[in-house]
């Protein structure tokens, strides 16, 4: 009996935009993406829900050790709410609650978007990965228990209406960590007085890093596996946003060796010898910067 090769896990660095198919969980997409470049070390930098599809930047080796530092960066969606049809889940994968007649404008839209735009405060759904006594959420919802949430502050940057056809609205949304989109569409729909869920959610931006230069699995996957690595960005791509610092050889060397060097910087940093990135750095503004995360040599 001929059994299949064993695969061989190989160490690969750098930086991978996928473009996240729908219908497929964040952690499935990973792994796909993850056997296509037979890395040993993988993770991304904040789900995706599996009906979203867009950007998922997939971090191989050493990137795996910035990939937090995205998590806190601001988000862009292009969001698709379908009016007068709430749902248990706020979006087109629950069961339809309420349907209501809809009698509503473009001006009606364009008098409500404002209100959703800077700070606001979000209720989070009973259909998230949020905790509660250890359990998440989402499992308590499908047992019909809903407990009581805080809510939380999140900030839109920017909400634009981009189509309204029938009752479908097109929306993009720039918004900061933590936002729920499935929550603003039902929110939206609650203020215009008929109801709204959630029907196609794509994510186009995570902080610095767009869409446009992402690849699907298929298109990955039609490459030569030899030449895949070409397709990855640098390990540096993840701190594209912070300053950079480069050391002379002395201190690239103490640095890369965990310990503090004279930098007039204050706050995070990328820190390189030449061309060569060492690590994120942080400046304590008196004269000392500190190693924070190095890159293994």
């Amino acid at each position: 009996m001929n059994l299949p090769a064993r695969r061989r896990w190989r160490r690969v660095d750098g930086v991978l935009l996928l473009d996240k198919p729908s219908g497929i969980t964040s952690n499935d997409a990973l792994q796909k993406a993850r056997r296509l470049f037979s890395a040993e070390k993988a993770g991304h930098t904040g789900t995706l829900d599996p009906m979203a599809s867009g950007l998922l930047p997939v971090c191989f080796g050493e990137a795996t050790k910035f990939s937090a530092d995205l998590l806190d960066a601001d988000k862009t969606y292009e969001a698709t709410l379908r009016l007068g049809v709430t749902t248990t889940t706020a979006d087109a994968e629950g069961e339809v609650l309420e349907t209501r007649a809809v009698a509503v404008d473009e001006a009606a839209l364009h008098g409500v978007l404002p209100r959703f735009t800077g700070p606001i405060e979000q209720v989070p759904p009973m259909y998230s990965a949020l905790k509660r006594d250890g359990r998440p959420l989402y499992e308590l919802a499908r047992q019909g228990i809903e407990v009581e949430r805080a809510a939380r502050a999140v900030t839109i940057h920017e909400l634009t209406l981009l189509a309204f056809a029938g009752d479908d609205v097109s929306l993009r949304v720039r918004c900061s960590k933590g936002t729920y989109i499935r929550t603003l569409a039902e929110d939206i729909g609650r203020t215009l007085g008929c109801g709204a869920h959630l029907t196609v959610l794509r994510r186009t931006g995570v902080g610095p890093l767009e869409l446009g230069g992402a690849r699907t699995l298929a298109e990955i996957e039609a490459v030569a596996e030899e030449a895949r690595e070409a397709l990855l960005l640098p390990v540096d791509t993840l701190l594209r946003g912070l300053p950079r610092v480069v050391l002379d050889e002395a201190a690239s060397l103490r640095f890369g060796n965990g310990n503090p060097v004279d930098a007039d910087i204050a706050g995070p940093c990328r820190v390189y010898a030449g061309d060569r990135l060492l690590g994120l750095g942080l400046g304590d503004g008196a004269g000392r910067l500190h190693p924070k995360r190095l890159v293994a040599r």
